[in-house]
């Protein structure tokens, strides 16, 4: 498994739960999808002040496998907004130099949003100043277990499995693990999101909603996080 390099001042990979648009959009008045729209302007905030700090991967969980029970208008709404960010937002992500993927389950969001996926990684796969890892209808769990069929189909011995085979067959095989997970509004929780990669997170639970989350909420823990100590056991 590839470790980051301990005691940077900088996280090398961030993961954002981006929580609270839905109640951001309900304190002030707005629809559940306005506040998604908020979020998703405040997403590219934090991501432009991340490459500043030089942080290499952000892995940002916008749609969970279990954000399907919602009602339908709202993720009907959501998978419209998901598509247009991909098709008319990827030009301004390739030109800052960032690549972008997207990990997850691709059998129940229709066959556009597929394509736009695909043609967004297709325009920004050369990209090398970063990369937006977009985890959209995806489950922590879903992802040890799709690992751990590609490694059973292939035929490997089962004494032969190692932590390191199984990070090669998760979605997105070859990043770095987790070094600093944020999550928004109060939760205190990962709720499913990269169980594996979060090993050894340092985490970071912030009452504000998403999108009021401010550039100074993001640099004060950048700052916290760049004073420990991080040992990974030894």
């Amino acid at each position: 498994m590839i470790k980051s390099e301990i005691n940077s001042k900088s996280p090398v990979h961030l993961g954002l739960i981006l929580d609270g648009n839905r109640r951001w959009a309900k304190k002030n008045n707005l629809t559940a999808i306005e506040g998604h729209r908020a979020g998703y302007l405040n997403l590219k905030k934090i991501i432009k002040i991340s490459k500043k700090h030089d942080i290499q991967y952000i892995s940002a969980f916008v749609f969970s496998s279990e954000n399907w029970k919602r009602g339908n208008d709202e993720v009907k709404n959501l998978m419209k907004l998901f598509s247009w960010v991909l098709k008319h937002e990827v030009k301004e992500i390739s030109k800052e130099g960032i690549r972008l993927k997207v990990i997850g389950s691709k059998m129940r969001i229709g066959k556009a949003l597929v394509k736009a996926i695909h043609d967004a990684e297709e325009a920004t796969k050369d990209n090398t100043k970063g990369t937006l890892l977009l985890c959209l209808d995806y489950g922590g769990q879903q992802e040890i277990v799709e690992a751990t069929k590609r490694i059973v189909e292939s035929g490997i011995d089962p004494k032969d499995i190692t932590p390191e085979l199984i990070s090669q067959n998760l979605d997105m095989p070859g990043i770095p693990p987790l070094d600093l997970i944020i999550r928004t509004s109060g939760e205190h929780r990962l709720s499913n999101f990269m169980l594996w990669e979060s090993a050894y997170s340092e985490l970071f639970f912030v009452n504000k909603l998403w999108p009021d989350f401010s550039e100074a909420n993001f640099e004060s823990i950048l700052k916290k996080y760049s004073k420990i100590k991080r040992n990974f056991g030894q």
